[in-house]
């Protein structure tokens, strides 16, 4: 007897999408079958007539119960509050970062993101490394290491963020460091993560804004620019060039920073960029409003032209995935920074990632059910290896399953959400919605209900298959 049939809903597949049904045996997926045609008995039948049915979502970035820039020892949400909410949201996995701090090494850091999330996760989770400042040789040298027990992403930063008075520990990798690292990636099978911008360029702008007296928060794009960003990737995509190392740029936000990825992609780099949700619905424009700095995430929001190119690029090709840069704060945290030097950085998006994807990628935009499942789970499973256990509607993939009812059609309210004291997609007007969530073979959210336990949540060790770490395979 199988244990669950999904009956009835328009199945996105690797190979289609069709009215089939999905069979699952314990926390596998076991068979998908034209509609009907499943003659087992099954311990729960879910009728999914009229919905969506598609992988569960993966977050591909996400910072939990990480400090939070310039409030000592402050953390954002932890792991029970963010995954709780992600499933709600029809994201299943979730990836965050064990921070590798100068004076620790890689398997310490592994094993403090483990005394964070082991047993207190509601959904599946995985880690990347996070390397920051000068990337030593014996941290490099220990990477091999990590890659063989299942971590084999890491990422850097090629610039401070903030004024270096206001970042604590520094976070730039210099270009030598770089090119060292990118080396060590290339032979060992892992992906590099970038955030990428021209340092120089941003400190510039620091200090300029604040000698012309412009450092109110709404000049933020100011700081973090196209041009920045330009540089930086092109920089970035040079030493790739040189190493062969593969690289996902996170939180790409500049239409030249796409076209830069574009570019590459088209010479067979395996190239790889993210976009985010906010960015993709939200422009500068939007910190001129009261209270703007909500919509901040680092680095920054850009023009309408930009906001455009970014869906152009999700839809079309050039970007892969739709991340968040989860950074859950509270409202007072979140508002209390006021000029450029000192906004606190990220959202609480985890939970709305999935829905908001779906409601204006899809339905307002056009874009295809099989692009839309490959932008919020099988190419963030695929380039962070994970696919095809996660990531895909597939006999033998794990039985994460959501549901979306595509007939919702109204404004989001501060009931819709289950995590902090605000949003700023409260008043979003969307069309189409999660509303049934599956992990692993497990009901965990049906009709606004929530049946989840800390315990469900299990790690993801990952191996990144060698075709996307060659070339551009997705």
């Amino acid at each position: 007897m199988l244990d669950l049939i999904v009956r009835g809903g328009q199945v996105v597949t690797p190979w289609g999408t069709g009215d089939w049904d999905v069979a699952v045996q314990g926390e596998r997926i076991v068979a998908i079958a034209a509609a009907g045609t499943l003659t087992e008995e099954a311990g729960r039948i879910i009728d999914a007539t009229d919905k969506i049915v598609v992988p569960g979502g993966i977050e591909p970035h996400a910072h939990i119960s990480a400090p939070i820039m310039g409030h000592g020892d402050l953390k954002t949400a932890p792991p029970d509050q963010v995954s709780r909410a992600a499933l709600f949201g029809g994201t299943t996995t979730i990836m965050d970062f064990a921070i590798q701090y100068p004076g620790i090494d890689i398997q310490q850091a592994i094993q403090e993101r483990t005394s964070v999330w082991q047993g207190n996760s509601y959904a599946d989770y995985a880690h990347h490394l996070m390397l920051l400042g000068e990337v030593e040789p014996h941290i490099i040298g220990q990477l091999r290491e990590s890659v063989q027990d299942g971590f084999p992403t890491a990422k850097i930063f090629t610039t401070n963020i903030r004024p270096p008075s206001t970042v604590g520990e520094p976070r730039m990798v210099r270009m030598g460091h770089l090119h060292d690292l990118m080396e060590e990636i290339q032979k060992i099978g892992a992906m590099l993560l970038v955030h990428s911008e021209d340092d120089d360029m941003v400190q510039h702008m620091y200090q300029k804004l604040t000698r012309d007296e412009q450092t109110e928060w709404y000049n933020m794009h100011l700081v973090h620019s196209n041009e920045s960003e330009d540089v930086s990737f092109r920089r970035v995509i040079r030493v790739a060039e040189w190493t062969g190392a593969p690289v996902y740029f996170v939180h790409v936000s500049a239409r030249q920073g796409l076209a830069a990825i574009q570019e590459a992609r088209s010479n067979g780099m395996p190239i790889y960029g993210e976009a985010l949700h906010n960015y993709v619905c939200f422009t500068s424009d939007n910190y001129k409003e009261e209270n703007g700095m909500k919509y901040h995430t680092y680095p920054s929001l850009k023009s309408e032209e930009d906001r455009l190119a970014m869906w152009d690029g999700l839809i079309r090709g050039g970007l892969n995935t739709m991340a968040t840069d989860e950074y859950c704060t509270s409202w007072d945290v979140k508002i209390e920074g006021r000029t450029i030097s000192d906004v606190t950085g990220g959202h609480n998006g985890a939970e709305t990632r999935l829905g908001i994807s779906y409601s204006e990628g899809v339905s307002k935009k056009g874009m295809s059910l099989q692009r839309f499942v490959d932008i919020t789970s099988a190419n963030a499973a695929k380039i962070m290896g994970l696919y095809p256990k996660k990531g895909v509607l597939a006999p033998g993939s794990d039985a994460d399953i959501v549901l979306i009812d595509p007939s919702i059609k109204r404004k989001l309210t501060k009931d819709d959400f289950h995590i902090t004291d605000y949003s700023i997609w409260d008043g979003f007007d969307i069309e189409g919605w999660p509303t049934t969530t599956i992990l692993r073979g497990k009901v965990v959210v049906e009709n606004g209900q929530f049946s989840g336990s800390t315990s469900d949540g299990k790690f993801q060790t990952r191996k990144i298959d060698p075709e996307f770490t060659n070339r551009p395979a997705c």
